[in-house]
C-alpha cells in the first residue's frame, strides 16, 4: 500500500544525486559565464583596438549576485584638435 509510504525513511542516495546534480548544473553555469566573459573581453579588445592604441584599453569585470559588469574604458582622440 502507498498510503503508509510517507513512513518509511527516506533513503539518502536519490536526494544525494539530486543535490549533486544542481551542484553540478551550477558550476557549469559559472564556467561557461567566465568562458563568454573572457571570449567579450578578447573580441572587444579586437574591435576598439583597429581605432585606438590597445595599450590604453582598460577591461573590467565586477562580479554581482545576479549580473556581472563588464566596463571598459579607452581615451578617443579628439580630431578636431588634431586637424589644427
Amino acid at each position: 500500500m502507498r498510503l503508509f509510504r510517507f513512513l518509511r525513511p527516506i533513503r539518502s542516495a536519490p536526494v544525494a544525486r539530486e543535490r549533486l546534480q544542481i551542484l553540478l548544473e551550477y558550476e557549469r553555469n559559472l564556467v561557461s559565464q567566465t568562458d563568454l566573459i573572457a571570449v567579450l573581453r578578447e573580441e572587444i579588445l579586437a574591435v576598439v583596438g583597429r581605432h585606438v592604441d590597445p595599450d590604453k584599453v582598460q577591461i573590467s569585470v565586477e562580479r554581482g549576485d545576479k549580473f556581472s559588469i563588464l566596463a571598459v574604458d579607452f581615451e578617443v582622440p579628439n580630431m578636431i584638435a588634431a586637424r589644427m
